[in-house]
């Protein structure tokens, strides 16, 4: 029966290249960086949307000419 290697990424059954393997070995070694990029990603786009203020905006703007220039 076909048994995968022990160190076998999803999607990773071919060619790695260098830096793939470095980033990976990198990430292995310092696990803190991928906490520190999940909470970054919850900042800046896990937010809720306050609908009012959104529609409140959309409605207080002021078109753009056709020709940005003149």
């Amino acid at each position: 029966m076909f048994t995968k290697q022990k160190d076998y990424k999803v999607g990773r059954d071919g060619y790695v290249s260098e830096i793939t393997q470095f980033l990976d070995e990198f990430l292995d070694e310092h696990p803190e960086v991928i906490d520190e990029q999940k909470r970054g990603w919850h900042m800046f786009w896990d937010r809720k949307v306050d609908q009012n203020e959104l529609k409140k905006a959309s409605e207080d703007s002021v078109p753009t000419k056709p020709y940005y220039y003149s």
